[in-house]
């Protein structure tokens, strides 16, 4: 929407301002990506083409407004080449408009070649040159093209070519507007989650601004509603704009006259912290990355943690929803949880994994660490779980530190299903690992594979994360079954998911919008569906048994049921 601030034009500063109309930072791409696939962070009517790629690798750095996620790479073979359509100059004086971007040569001796062109698309196009300041270092360096060399075009085109046989990158395109009139600075705006749910959320970005208290200014944002400080009669405020839904990254125009401003917000994820007990069977439509759920998010760049057919199995244990794999290099994954402290005395984490490729490490010895306590942020690891490489087996190890040679005697095979328990006591300081234990039987006197004594006491464990390392040190890995508890006796017997005597959920498939929940007990339940995302789509009570599921959309979900403190999950079909 657009929400308009009118103030009768008093004052023109002297002070000359560049206010950006045309902003690239070439988007997050997961790996190496051919420049036509790549997500760029502008879209039609912006056209993005050429015989580089975009590559997170070498990001950029050490100027002002360095994005450092993902850059364009031009191979050492000449003619490689970048090239930008569909951008429009027409609003500004070409005597005004500058060109600037990141820019990284391999070599001082050869160094890129810029062009424009207002007829790209014909049949035979004119390009010209301009002329900047070269690169006097193999660094990151931001170029500026002085005005007066970009034109004001509707339809202009920007080229960025490799001409010799020398390795560049390019990051943050910028087109800017010098005008003496224009005068507001917008400042780097920040995000706040309005709530954290399993449902979809809402974000409110505040943009600090300075230079204003003149003029009347439109602030158009892609998505929510303008509210905050305005502009025309304010001299330095916050815009704000509400509600706008987690994950919807937002584009902010502010116009007045000839004076057009731009900031691009990144989207954050509002995604709850998971209550313990907490257990995580994967019930998301086969190929989802697991970040795209509500319950997991990306701590880096890269490859996601995706979704699987199937379940792993183990005794004692009855296996539900789907399997998560991942393989070499990637994203790490990280679900929080409630935090636990001394005053909980543990913490438990059981899974199942499966490793059913070793084939791309080739080094016998090579090691690595896949799953990590941490203690509620992504980036703070206090417990690891190692894997290293043993012929054609592999043995599994456990360390509060970086590296460890703390491994287990046992050798599992490929293909060979696991079950892992990670505890930590608080108390004695003491982190421990059990591979295969016998469920039925396990407790807190059942022998350890392995423990270890952190330098530092733990104070807090709050999240797991599964970590994907290099190419060539980890395998391919299946997880499956996570549930994680502040005791031992939580791990044990039949899953919390089947906790309920007599339940019985049909019809299933539902084709009349009527559910019908059946237990021995038949006493009042709470409902909650989710979808193959992990959105909560419906949240309801019934003490007769009968749930209206008519508003849900054809596909398939889970279905949590919790009735007298038990709980039970089970698949949804609605035709």
């Amino acid at each position: 929407m657009k929400k308009i601030y009118s103030l009768l034009l008093l004052v023109i500063s002297s002070v000359s301002f560049a206010q950006t109309f045309y902003s690239e930072n070439m988007g997050t791409p997961a790996a190496t990506t051919a420049i036509a696939s790549n997500v760029f962070q502008n879209s039609t009517p912006i056209v993005y083409s050429g015989t580089g790629d975009v590559r997170i690798t070498s990001a950029s750095s050490g100027y002002t407004g360095a994005s450092g996620g993902g850059n364009v790479f031009l191979t050492g073979t000449a003619g490689k080449y970048f090239q930008i359509d569909g951008l429009n100059s027409s609003a500004f004086s070409g005597s005004n408009i500058q060109l600037l971007f990141g820019y990284l040569t391999a070599s001082t001796g050869t160094q890129l070649v810029v062009e424009y062109s207002t007829d790209a698309s014909a049949a035979t196009p004119t390009w010209t040159a301009v002329t900047f300041t070269n690169n006097t270092n193999t660094s990151w360096n931001l170029v500026t093209v002085a005005a007066g060399q970009i034109p004001s075009s509707t339809t202009l085109s920007l080229r960025f070519t490799q001409p010799a046989t020398t390795q560049m990158r390019i990051d943050d395109v910028k087109l800017v507007n010098f005008n003496p009139s224009c005068t507001l600075v917008l400042g780097t705006p920040t995000t706040l989650c309005d709530a954290s749910t399993l449902a979809l959320d809402t974000y409110t970005t505040t943009i600090p601004y300075t230079g204003g208290g003149t003029g009347s200014y439109t602030i158009t944002p892609t998505s929510g509603t303008v509210a905050g400080d305005n502009p025309g009669s304010v001299a330095a405020g916050n815009i704000i704009i509400n509600g706008v839904t987690e994950g919807t990254a937002l584009t902010v125009n502010v116009v007045s006259g000839v004076c057009s401003y731009q900031t691009n917000v990144t989207a954050p994820d509002c995604k709850p912290v998971n209550a313990l007990p907490y257990e995580e069977t994967f019930p998301y439509t086969v190929g989802t990355a697991l970040t795209a759920t509500q319950t997991w998010s990306n701590v880096n760049t890269g490859d996601s943690v995706t979704t699987i057919a199937g379940n792993l199995s183990y005794t004692g244990i009855t296996s539900l929803g789907n399997s998560v794999s991942f393989s070499g290099t990637g994203a790490e994954s990280h679900t929080p949880f409630t935090a636990t402290t001394s005053a909980d005395g543990g913490l438990y984490a059981r899974f199942l994994i499966n490793v059913t490729d070793y084939s791309n490490v080739t080094t016998d010895g090579t090691q690595t660490y896949f799953a990590v306590l941490t203690d509620g942020v992504g980036s703070n690891f206090k417990g690891r779980l190692f894997i290293k490489k043993a012929g054609t087996q592999y043995q599994l190890g456990l360390t509060s530190g970086t590296s460890t040679t703390n491994y287990a005697a046992t050798l599992f095979n490929v293909g060979d299903t696991v079950c892992v328990v990670l505890g930590y006591d608080f108390t004695s300081n003491t982190l421990s690992a059990w591979f295969n234990p016998t469920l039925a039987s396990f407790s807190s006197s059942t022998p350890a594979d392995l423990t270890d004594t952190p330098t530092t006491a733990i104070a807090t464990l709050g999240g797991f994360l599964l970590r994907q390392d290099t190419a060539t040190s980890t395998p391919t890995i299946t997880v499956d079954e996570l549930k994680i508890t502040t005791t031992i006796a939580g791990l044990l017997g039949v899953s919390q998911n089947n906790n309920i005597a007599g339940l019985r959920m049909y019809p299933n498939p539902v084709s009349n919008g009527q559910l019908f929940i059946e237990t021995a007990a038949n006493a009042e339940k709470t409902v909650t569906v989710f979808d193959v995302l992990g959105k909560q789509v419906l949240n309801a009570t019934t003490s007769d048994n009968v749930i209206n599921v008519s508003a849900l959309h054809t596909g398939v979900y889970i279905v949590n049921i919790t009735e007298e403190g038990k709980t039970a999950s089970r698949k949804l079909v609605i035709k």
